[in-house]
């Protein structure tokens, strides 16, 4: 069967010993999943120890709470991709370091391109900082849409941190009912779609971005 380019991404990874990540413990390589026709992307930091394991992203108790949070949102996993901007799980669940940010960040890059989603939808500090390309505190831009060349980015906070800071969990859910009003605004009505086929991912119809919007942090 041939493999799709996306596909054929993934398998070059399978292996991957690009950074000391490949040394330190991993069990595989996690690349990603969903829909690669994907409109709506979502992108974490890196694997836990749950990832890990099952070699996708978002399956543990964080993913448990994502999966509530898109249905709040009028999402499901199989509308949407998710992966990670590290593809290999750091020690004890350590932040990732630059060099292994760099050397794993055009793979996701690629997975964006491949993919071509119209929303990206960043979960957390570091995922924010390296698709925004600036050190951004998640609290000053959470919640917003920035235009970007490619795509439209709308950073959210990670479901870990109101795992672990319960006061962030009504910040967190509040903030995923501003994503669906921004969902709500810019979606077009889905084509009744056929019960065989892969769900149908929502159709988004985005306005060209104003020049005041390029310039938040100028």
């Amino acid at each position: 069967m041939t493999l799709t380019p996306l596909q054929e991404l993934a398998q070059s990874l399978v292996n991957c010993e690009r950074c000391k990540l490949a040394t330190l413990g991993r069990s595989q390589v996690v690349f990603g999943v969903g829909n690669p026709q994907a409109s709506i992307m979502f992108v974490g930091e890196a694997p836990g120890f749950n990832e890990d394991q099952k070699g996708e992203p978002f399956v543990g108790a964080a993913g448990k709470l994502l999966n509530d949070l898109l249905a709040s949102a009028g999402l499901s996993r199989d509308q949407i991709y998710i992966a990670n901007v590290i593809k290999c799980r750091p020690p004890n669940n350590r932040d990732p370091e630059q060099d292994e940010v760099e050397t794993c960040k055009p793979f996701l890059l690629q997975q964006i391109k491949l993919i071509q989603p119209k929303l990206v939808c960043t979960l957390g500090n570091w995922a924010t900082q390296t698709l925004l390309e600036r050190k951004v505190g998640i609290t000053k831009v959470k919640a917003q849409a920035f235009h970007l060349k490619d795509f439209v980015l709308f950073p959210l906070l990670h479901p870990a941190a109101a795992l672990h800071q319960g006061n962030l969990l009504p910040t967190l859910k509040e903030d995923f009912k501003k994503l669906k009003e921004f969902l709500d605004k810019n979606t077009k009505p889905a084509e009744p779609a056929n019960t065989t086929q892969t769900p149908t991912a929502p159709v988004l119809n985005i306005e060209s971005p104003q020049p005041a919007q390029m310039d938040l942090f100028g």
